[in-house]
């Protein structure tokens, strides 16, 4: 007997024969990962409220630092599968990110299958993530790509804006802050999507995009006013070859 959840693999684009990523680490780790931050860094959680318990959900946020990655996927109020670029993911790091369920995607050109692992993870009922400005920076939402659109269209499943404040220091360069270091880990109202039968069409993925990215804008505004903490403006040169 075919169930729902198996029958939507069926819908166009099929993923049947797509291997949903690996679920034991991710599930294991977050205790252990949040004590761990919790111990190191001043984190703070806001709009857990906002984070639907069940049912398959896609986590748009706004990227500025290397934490952001492992705060989306571990710390959150459920596991995240988050498209990661793909050059992460060698050596210890990349045998860690495998491990945890991480989905590697290449930014310089389409990869579909990428695409089709997170909508693997939103079929069967989980929760994937998306950074739409594609690599750290400033964190202003200037732009977006339309990778989370292009999933909640799919599938029907609701976009929760996320906004991440303090994991790299105004100025600073983008690796670990100084221990003790304030962040602010924010969560949006979700935003109600009706799933779009195929083909999809490029201006509702667009119009959807700019949804998704003025709520993450308004996300991390309303968290720089509660809690005085601001972006951190651009990425140093020296470490714009390494985003």
């Amino acid at each position: 007997m075919t169930t729902t959840q198996d029958s939507t693999h069926l819908e166009l684009p099929r993923t049947v024969g797509i291997k949903h990523p690996r679920r034991g680490m991710l599930h294991r780790l977050r205790p252990t990962f949040a004590s761990v931050i919790h111990r190191r860094w001043d984190l703070e959680m806001r709009g857990l409220e906002n984070f639907p318990t069940e049912g398959p959900v896609v986590v748009a946020s706004n990227h500025i630092g290397f934490l952001d990655g492992p705060l989306m996927a571990i710390v959150g109020p459920r596991p995240v599968h988050a498209l990661t670029k793909r050059e992460l993911f060698v050596g210890p790091l990349g045998t860690f990110l495998h491990g945890s369920g991480q989905i590697p995607i290449s930014r310089d050109v389409p990869d579909p299958r990428a695409l089709r692992t997170a909508l693997r993870v939103l079929r069967d009922g989980g929760v994937a993530g998306v950074f739409p400005e594609s690599t750290r920076g400033s964190g202003d939402m200037a732009k977006a790509a339309g990778g989370a659109a292009y999933l909640a269209l799919v599938t029907g499943a609701p976009v929760v804006p996320m906004s991440v404040l303090g994991t790299r220091l105004p100025g600073s360069r983008s690796s670990f802050p100084p221990r003790g270091t304030r962040f602010a880990l924010s969560y949006g109202p979700a935003l109600t999507v009706d799933a779009q039968p195929w083909p999809r069409r490029t201006a509702d993925i667009q119009a959807l995009t700019e949804r998704i990215r003025l709520a993450i804008i308004a996300t991390a505004d309303e968290a720089s006013q509660a809690t005085g903490m601001t972006l951190p403006g651009p990425l140093p040169e020296a470490d714009k070859d390494e985003q």
